[in-house]
């Protein structure tokens, strides 16, 4: 009887801990972005191949799921391994079975902005969100970011255009409930005014001040493996499934990733929701995590070619192949220099000598109010002045000039004065 009872009571609580999980995923949409190139940004698009494979596994259809990615990573003339992509060291191939809907010239702001909310596009595979108001839109955006904005491989995305976009979709009906997951520097500068009664719920990589980080260093590959926020919310799910709630899987995550403050934003009054409703509620054999994320190899994203170049040289062993890769390093910190140089001057043309001043525009992102201030300079900014993916580390001078009270029209002209 007392074995009778206790087997009951496991049942039960077997039953409490991992409820029936809905199976129907007709109502399920995802965009998936991966918003780099370059193979020592693989981490990017492993991250979003990665993120497919956590959808499809949980029984969300393809035609369902839309992927944007440049696709030059996996036949990379880098890549010892042609022809696939991993997320973790001696992991599967997650690059497999990708779609490649949005690759090279078509993965740009306007497109995904399009594609986000049902449009058309008139390239790639022509599969867009084709949501209504009772379903559920799952968006994740892997990439650099800096204040109030997000890289893609030749433009930006402006915080004033995403917002615009999903006010629309709330609008248009475009879905029931929206989860954003955005993997990028400063990446909560894209959220920090998200309604709160617009069923948008969001979480982040990290607020609206600090960098995210890189991990998982493979010295076969020679490259970072992924980015730690999105290894954790995905690991997350490959051992537990996705019978956790969204508030759940934030606390983990949020603990685990020890490298940047990972946030919340939006309408949280719904986030006891199963992540099920998004992912999928269909089961999937479980996933060992990978080891060493985070670890003392992650590194803040915008070092990744410091640590990657600094690693390679350190594992060389033909000395010709060691002085080549020195003298890639010296060149990549001395562009460095000159990015910072360049927004010294910025800076000081702006403020002129006033005690304090360079140094207040100079120091970490201040809170963002002045958002068409911030917009209207960096556009001309990236109009005027040559600019490296490092630049995007200390473009926040800009707009941190116009916290300060800076006019636009005099950081324009700082900025002619500099480039």
């Amino acid at each position: 009887m007392m074995k009778a009872l206790i087997v009951l009571s496991l049942c039960i609580a077997g039953s409490l801990a991992f409820p029936e999980l809905p199976k129907n995923t007709s109502n399920i949409w995802a965009l998936l972005v991966a918003g780099s190139n370059g193979y020592y940004n693989y981490r990017h698009q492993a991250d979003v191949c990665h993120a497919y494979h956590v959808l499809s596994s949980h029984g969300v259809p393809d035609d369902h799921i839309v992927v944007m990615m440049y696709d030059d990573i996996a036949n990379s003339d880098d890549n010892p391994d042609k022809g696939t992509i991993i997320n973790k060291p001696g992991g599967p191939d997650v690059y497999k079975g990708v779609p490649k809907d949005y690759t090279k010239g078509d993965v740009t702001p306007d497109n995904f902005l399009k594609i986000m909310q049902g449009q058309k596009v008139g390239t790639g595979s022509g599969k867009v969100i084709n949501s209504g108001p009772d379903d559920y839109v799952f968006i994740n955006l892997v990439d650099h970011g800096a204040v109030g904005i997000f890289g893609f491989p030749t433009a930006y995305l402006y915080r004033k255009a995403l917002t615009e976009a999903l006010d629309a979709m709330h609008t248009n009906k475009r879905y029931k409930q929206l989860v954003f997951y955005m993997e990028a520097c400063e990446a909560g500068s894209m959220f920090e005014d998200v309604p709160e009664d617009t069923n948008i719920y969001v979480t982040t990589a990290t607020n609206a001040k600090e960098s995210s980080q890189a991990c998982y260093y493979d010295n076969h590959l020679a490259t970072y493996l992924g980015d730690v926020y999105s290894i954790k919310w995905m690991e997350n799910v490959d051992q537990v499934g996705t019978a956790e709630s969204l508030e759940k899987q934030f606390e983990i995550v949020k603990r685990e990733t020890t490298t940047s403050p990972v946030q919340q934003y939006g309408d949280l009054s719904w986030d006891n929701e199963l992540i099920s409703t998004f992912f999928g509620g269909q089961s999937a054999s479980p996933q060992q995590p990978g080891k060493g994320c985070p670890d003392p190899d992650s590194v803040p994203t915008f070092d990744v070619p410091i640590a990657i170049l600094s690693k390679r040289i350190s594992a060389a062993k033909d000395y010709n192949e060691k002085k080549k890769l020195e003298m890639k390093l010296n060149k990549e910190l001395e562009t460095r220099i000159t990015v910072r140089s360049l927004f010294e001057k910025i800076a000081v043309a702006t403020v002129g000598n006033e005690l304090g001043a360079t140094e207040r525009a100079l120091g970490t992102p201040m809170a963002a109010t002045q958002h068409d201030c911030r917009e209207t300079v960096y556009k001309y900014f990236f109009k005027k002045c040559p600019h490296v993916e490092y630049t995007l580390k200390h473009v926040h001078v800009l707009s941190n000039l116009c916290e300060m009270g800076a006019y636009t029209d005099q950081i324009m002209n700082a900025i002619n004065i500099a480039c």
